[in-house]
């Protein structure tokens, strides 16, 4: 399968005010697993994280930090964010499975395309076009 750059993906984790100092917390409990990097925004109660979609998934690190202990900011604004997240790494990841379109196969169509007569084409000949 060809990498992308956009096969790393950068989120932010959001946690609840309560308990206090959560989000370094989590940050050090993720910056142990490979391929996991996190950065702490305290005052912010967040964090970002970063990590390649083929070793790590938001859904799986979030659901790490849930048995773990930590308490995610359930507002609903965060919840839509979360699940769209989730819906937009889901897609991505299966769209990696399909095969790229050959591009040679469907440049030799387009040659063929652009010889044949098609449309309007008039069929008088060019000679007898000029003198009517």
């Amino acid at each position: 399968m060809k990498q992308h750059h956009d096969d790393i993906k950068h989120r932010e984790i959001v946690f609840s005010a309560q308990p206090l100092d959560q989000a370094s917390q989590a940050a050090r409990l993720l910056n142990r697993i490979p391929g996991v990097e996190s950065q702490v925004f305290a005052s912010q109660n967040r964090i970002s994280v970063q990590y390649h979609i083929d070793e790590h998934t938001l859904i799986e690190l979030e659901t790490r930090l849930q048995e773990a202990g930590f308490h995610l900011d359930n507002s609903i604004l965060q919840k839509i964010k979360r699940a769209l997240a989730h819906y937009c790494e889901e897609v991505h990841y299966d769209n990696r499975a399909i095969p790229e379109h050959n591009i040679k196969s469907r440049d030799i169509y387009v040659k063929v395309w652009e010889k044949h007569p098609h449309g309007d084409h008039d069929e008088t000949p060019e000679e007898l076009r000029r003198y009517l």
